[in-house]
Order: C-alpha cells, then sequence, then structure tokens
C-alpha cells in the first residue's frame, strides 16, 4: 500500500494534468477568444497557422473582413497595396490575406473549409496566376504546407456523394498529407468511392474535430507575423484624399525609383537576390512553358464549386507577366492568351462574371513589382474594380456549376482543339 500511495503522488499529478488536457481537447467549448490587435495582426500575417486554422479566419470574417485569396503576389506590400489602399482611405472593408508563395487552388479550397458559413452570401476577391496552371499542377510539398487535418476534418463531417466531393477526396489522397492519420484516410477513401461514413467514423471525426479546433485557438498565433508596422508605414506615404491620377503619378515614381539597376522594371531588392547572378542562363529558358494544360483547372474548378454553393460573390483577377521580362526568357503570349480564354471561358460559362482581366497590361512600365507580381501601378489599376465591387451593393450572381470542368478532357484541352471547343460554344 505504501508503494502504491508513493506511486500515486508521483504519478498522480500527471495523469490528472494528462486527463484535464484531454478533456479540453475533446470537449466542444471554446476558451480562448482574439481581440482586435491580434485580428489586424492576422489579416496581413500570412502566416500558414493562420490560413490552415479556422478560429481567428472565423471571427475577422464575421467582423467585416474580406478574404483577398491568392498566393506571393500578396506580400507585395507597396503602399499602394489592397490592405494599405483601404486602411488609408478608411474603406467599409479589410483585407484578409489568405495565401501566400506556393498556395493554389486546392490550398485555398481547402482553407476554405470552416469558414464556408462567413463567406454566405458575402464577398470575396480572388487572385488568379496563371503559374499555377503548370503541368503536374501544384506541388506536394507546397501543398504540405498549407494543409491541415483540421481542414479535412471539418470537410468530412459533411461531406456528400456529389461528384465535387468525390474529386475532393481524390485529390487530397493524391498528396502525402491526406496519409498522416489512418482514419481520415479511411473517410476520405469512402467518400472518393462515393459511400456513407459508418457512426464510429462520425464519432471519431466529432472528437477530432473538438481536439484540432482546440488546438488552432492554442497555437495558431505562434510564430505569427506582425506586418501592421509595414502597413502603417506605407500608409503614412500616401496622400490623405484619394485621387487616382495624383496616385498613379506617385506609382509611377516609386517604381522608377526603385528600378534603377536594371532594363526590365523589376524592384531592385528582388534583382540583385533572385536574377542578377543568373540572368544570362534565363535567356529564352522560358519558351516551352506552357500554362494551357493542367490538372490545376479541375482543382481551380473545386474553388468556384465551393463559392457556389456558399453563395458568395467574387470578383477575379488575372494579373499580367512583365513584357519585358517574357520577352527576354522567350515566354509566348500566345500561349498566355490561349490559358487566359480558357480560365475566363470556366469562369463566366458558370456565371462568375466579376473578372478584372489585367493581362495585357504587362508592357506598361511600373505595373509589376517584378517578373509575374503586381506592384505600384498595377495594384492602383486593380482597385479601380476592388473598391467599388466591395463597398457598392451587387447583383446577386446566378451561379450554373458544370462537372464538365472536372474532367481530363477539360485539364489537358489546349491547341486548336481548345480553339475549336471555345468557338462551338460562344
Amino acid at each position: 500500500m505504501k508503494l502504491k500511495k508513493q506511486l500515486f503522488q508521483i504519478f498522480g499529478p500527471l495523469i490528472l494534468a494528462a486527463a484535464i488536457l484531454i478533456a479540453l481537447l475533446i470537449s466542444p467549448f471554446n476558451f480562448r477568444s482574439f481581440n482586435q490587435k491580434t485580428i489586424r495582426e492576422a489579416a496581413v500575417s500570412q502566416s500558414t497557422n493562420i490560413f490552415k486554422g479556422t478560429v481567428i479566419k472565423k471571427k475577422a470574417l464575421e467582423e467585416g473582413y474580406v478574404p483577398f485569396m491568392g498566393s506571393s503576389e500578396l506580400s507585395r506590400m507597396d503602399p499602394m497595396h489592397p490592405s494599405v489602399l483601404a486602411q488609408k482611405y478608411h474603406r467599409n472593408y479589410r483585407p484578409f490575406l489568405l495565401g501566400a508563395a506556393g498556395s493554389q487552388s486546392l490550398s485555398q479550397f481547402w482553407g476554405m473549409q470552416g469558414i464556408n458559413q462567413q463567406l454566405k452570401n458575402k464577398k470575396a476577391v480572388f487572385i488568379i496566376s496563371p503559374q499555377w496552371f503548370v503541368k503536374d499542377g501544384i506541388n506536394k510539398n507546397a501543398f504540405a504546407m498549407y494543409y491541415s487535418n483540421l481542414q479535412a476534418v471539418t470537410w468530412l463531417k459533411t461531406a456528400q456523394n456529389t461528384l465535387m466531393d468525390r474529386y475532393a477526396a481524390r485529390r487530397l489522397l493524391d498528396m502525402p498529407s491526406a496519409h498522416s492519420d489512418k482514419m481520415i484516410e479511411q473517410c476520405l477513401l469512402q467518400i472518393a468511392a462515393g459511400q456513407k461514413l459508418n457512426s464510429t467514423e462520425q464519432v471519431y471525426l466529432n472528437l477530432k474535430y473538438n481536439e484540432l479546433i482546440h488546438e488552432d485557438q492554442m497555437f495558431s498565433t505562434i510564430g505569427m507575423k506582425n506586418r501592421t508596422k509595414k502597413i502603417d508605414k506605407a500608409a503614412a506615404e500616401l496622400p490623405s484624399n484619394y485621387n487616382y491620377q495624383q496616385l498613379d503619378m506617385k506609382a509611377y515614381h516609386m517604381g522608377v525609383d526603385n528600378t534603377t539597376n536594371n532594363n526590365f522594371g523589376i524592384k531592385n531588392s528582388f534583382w540583385n537576390k533572385k536574377l542578377k547572378k543568373q540572368v544570362g542562363k534565363l535567356k529564352n529558358e522560358q519558351s516551352d512553358f506552357n500554362y494551357v494544360s493542367s490538372p490545376e483547372y479541375s482543382d481551380f474548378q473545386l474553388v468556384l464549386n465551393q463559392f457556389a454553393k456558399d453563395h458568395t460573390d467574387v470578383l477575379f483577377v488575372i494579373p499580367p507577366i512583365n513584357a519585358k521580362w517574357a520577352k527576354y526568357t522567350g515566354l509566348k503570349m500566345s500561349m498566355i492568351n490561349d490559358f487566359n480564354n480558357k480560365i475566363k471561358y470556366q469562369l463566366h460559362k458558370q456565371g462568375f462574371n466579376n473578372v478584372v482581366d489585367l493581362t495585357n497590361d504587362g508592357k506598361e512600365p511600373y505595373f509589376m513589382e517584378d517578373t509575374i507580381h503586381l506592384g505600384w501601378r498595377g495594384w492602383l489599376k486593380m482597385d479601380k474594380a476592388v473598391n467599388p465591387f466591395l463597398t457598392d451593393r451587387q447583383p446577386q450572381p446566378d451561379y450554373q456549376i458544370d462537372d464538365y470542368f472536372y474532367t481530363k478532357n477539360w485539364q489537358k484541352m489546349q491547341g486548336e482543339k481548345l480553339d475549336q471547343y471555345l468557338k462551338n460554344h460562344q
């Protein structure tokens, strides 16, 4: 008895603490809230933990933040960046930046899980990068950066036997990330096969969801970048009153001042860090690039399908490519035009009619910050569409989802076959 008492004195507190922790993790109750300062920091942090999680995103969207979805271009925070303009000119919205380098359509789809209720009948801005649409689609390592089991569990709790859900399950199963939890993997296999989940699996998902959502509450802000000072500093450089011509002239001069060490209109720091030492090797290096045939088109369809389910009114932005750089590297503008026609058809055919096509602006001086990312004058022109879209009441969209865009035929269609298809379906 004495030995048992001694053992209990040693291990009892540890067992009790573990039991309390487990009870907290699986309980359905929230035990942390986020103040306005934290939400403001999260909105411009582009932190992977924030992207992979749910709780801060939900809170922010409930308070009027608007999701700006994209990838690495969102990191180019010069004074004309959407977050800066919205703050400086006291817009009735604030961007919540969702995405960074490597986040593509599939990442954005899974990142939407858990905030679908907050997207219902709301607005969003989505920047489509042509560079996503490569032969093999999203890089699996890049996908892993932005994926969490919380996304999958949240989705599995309501997944149905639809083509959308079967495709989503199959695509996730293509990724090594999906195999980290055997029960989640089994659930995904059943949804992919059109089968219902059994009661044991549903109980597991409910308990796992509670565990993961509490982990999200506790850990999502760890390592979060605080870029609010950067936004404040950029806003301080702008004139007090919004005037497009005045701002465009300021953006032009910012471009002049920041692109003095190269002939491509590329920001000095990017040139020095990324291109200067290897520019000679890159001449004609992109002549074989192809953004017209890719599984990304069907991954993008998942995003469109989700927006339609949530009745989200979306402004899509198609950014240009630096024309001088494209000419130097041999990137074919005819191929870019084919991509442009294909992606716009996919949008318009299904009722996504708010599209800002900037693909012909890559030749405009200081429109781009580097080779493929919007900068000074580019952000400002985008704002001409973003501000009225988000500020003014918009007609209710009428989406008509077409499952053909999930097919391999659509993914691979290019060249004369694509031209003929688009001509026949005008």
